[in-house]
């Protein structure tokens, strides 16, 4: 790399060392250690002719305010809300339940989120109060039905508690190791259980079974686990992002939400401070208007076209059968030379448009061809479809149980819109529960859920706060438009074999629906693994292996 660079002096050179990976390489990590300042030194070199580490001693070095003061003037007064993505920072929000949880991780952009597991992770354990883990906010303290809402989910903890080892013994008798086949080291070669010669061999076996049974007995009583359930989330992002989450939340008609609000901006406030400054000013709180007038002036829309029952439910037309309905997409033909000329585009001087009648003209075989060249290199689904497979969308409305939306919730480049979580959909019961024996005690606990939601949101007219009663097994109605690209990435990721056998079905229906409208399309898909599969333990045994391997 030739490129001009700054000298410095041995002096400068030893203050730049505490400051920046190296004092002297074109290419360099910025290792300042107020957070602050390193958002404010890349902002400012973007307004300098000199280089970044020549900025920072002369402006920052000596002025420890300098960053505060830069995003005091840049950020509040002239309201250049992209240097607010300079400023980046990691947190973690624990105790919340999965309706908050689930509108904190609405925010796609500029935020990243890892979540406490009901994969992995049992919850059926006791605090000290000797109370299981659910939101007892006092919203919900101050319902006339608490004591209802308590015995609804002390039910369904205890219930899905009970059900653990029962499951995990009905999941061994149904695949007991000895029916499978693992590797032996020695040979190279995967064997029955019995056949194994060496012991290492024989405890990653073992090790791997009982992994996969109990994710997967996990995996199948998570359904059990209401809406105020608490977990954990890690939250990375940058401050532009947490400045929108701030405003979300504390414009929410939810305690808890707001609660959580109030606690994230104190302890950002000593970090990020200058970045998120403008939510408590008047700037906030006219965003915070806009969202809620919004909200309340729909509600009464809403009203207006859509009749209640006598119930306090919404009439429908509309039929909630299908887990998966494709309802809007393009012309075949339409969408096709739309890529098609889409794939032409970035290997020409020509205009779109020009393209376009190009496409339109071509004999269909010739298009397909196209198309076929364009994903044949593919060699696995982390070998993505490039940008002209962006073109064309598809819109998804969903009805799953809300288990199988959290799953889905995490994809991000697609446009996702929900409804309240309630019960007047029914719910999801595995045919495990039925098999296992446990189907009484499932079918009680979502009864006693569904008594206890029409209590809260019909009798006491709070329908947000009835949201936590709801089980996960219930069906949830939401909305999904995405492009095909992202359609290749969701499909052939969730139908893995170590996904949830729910969500696989989700996404083996969505890629039918695609294949059936854009057949020539959707060939390229081929990592999508429509076989059904029983068992997790293939996907644990793969995981044992690499860790052997390091």
């Amino acid at each position: 790399m030739s490129i001009s660079m700054d000298e410095f002096t041995e002096h400068e050179k030893e203050l730049l060392k505490q400051h920046f990976s190296n004092p002297d390489k074109p290419v360099f990590v910025v290792t300042t250690p107020r957070q602050v300042d390193r958002g404010a030194l890349m902002s400012r070199y973007s307004r300098s002719s000199k280089s970044m580490r020549r900025v920072f001693l002369d402006e920052f070095l000596n002025n420890p305010s300098r960053g505060e003061e830069f995003y005091e003037r840049v950020l509040v007064e002239y309201g250049d809300d992209s240097v607010a993505e300079l400023g980046l920072v990691q947190v973690g929000i624990e105790g919340i339940s999965q309706i908050a949880i689930q509108s904190i991780e609405d925010r796609r952009i500029g935020l990243s989120y890892l979540e406490k597991s009901t994969r992995y992770v049992r919850f059926d354990q006791k605090g000290m109060d000797g109370m299981y883990a659910y939101y007892r906010g006092e919203d919900v303290m101050g319902l006339r039905h608490y004591d209802s809402y308590m015995e609804a989910c002390e039910l369904a903890f205890n219930t899905y508690s009970k059900s653990i080892e029962p499951m995990i013994k009905y999941l061994k008798e149904v695949e007991p190791i000895h029916s499978m086949r693992f590797l032996d080291s020695s040979m190279g070669v995967e064997v029955a259980f019995n056949e194994l010669r060496s012991s290492d061999d024989v405890k990653r076996a073992e090790k791997a079974y009982e992994t996969s049974i109990r994710a997967k007995a996990l995996d199948i009583l998570r359904a059990l686990l209401p809406a105020s359930t608490l977990t954990n989330v890690g939250i990375a992002g940058n401050a532009r992002a947490f400045e929108h989450l701030l405003n979300i939340l504390l414009a929410s008609r939810l305690k808890e939400e707001q609660s959580i609000a109030t606690m994230l901006y104190d302890e950002l406030r000593e970090y990020i401070g200058p970045f998120i400054k403008r939510v408590g000013s008047k700037h906030g709180e006219s965003f915070r208007e806009y969202l809620n007038s919004t909200r309340d002036g729909i509600a009464r829309v809403t009203e207006k076209y859509l009749e209640k029952s006598d119930n306090g439910s919404r009439r429908n037309a509309y039929s909630y059968d299908d887990e998966v309905t494709l309802v809007d997409y393009e012309d075949n033909d339409a969408a096709e030379v739309k890529v098609v000329a889409s794939i032409l585009y970035e290997h020409t001087g020509v205009s779109y448009t020009n393209l376009l009648e190009l496409a339109t003209r071509m004999r269909r075989e010739e298009r397909i061809s196209i198309i076929d060249e364009y994903v044949r290199h593919r060699a696995n689904r982390r070998h993505r479809p490039l940008r002209a497979f962006e073109i064309p969308y598809y819109t998804f409305d969903l009805c799953t149980n809300f288990g199988i939306f959290r799953d889905l919730h995490r994809h991000r480049i697609l446009t996702m819109q929900r409804q309240m979580l309630t019960v007047k959909h029914g719910y999801y019961k595995p045919m495990e529960v039925i098999d296992a024996g446990l189907e009484k005690e499932f079918d009680e606990c979502m009864y006693k859920s569904k008594e206890v939601y029409e209590l809260i949101a019909y009798k006491e007219c709070k329908p947000l706060e009835a949201q936590y009663v709801v089980n996960l097994a219930y069906r949830y109605r939401y909305l999904i438009k995405m492009n095909l690209r992202e359609a290749y990435h969701m499909v052939e990721l969730r139908t893995s074999p170590q996904g949830h056998p729910a969500y696989r079905r989700l996404a083996q229906e969505m890629y039918r629906a695609i294949a059936r409208v854009h057949p020539n399309l959707a060939k390229g898909m081929v990592f999508a693994d429509m076989r059904d599969y029983s068992s997790r333990i293939d996907a644990e045994k793969r995981k044992l292996l690499k860790l052997k391997d390091k």
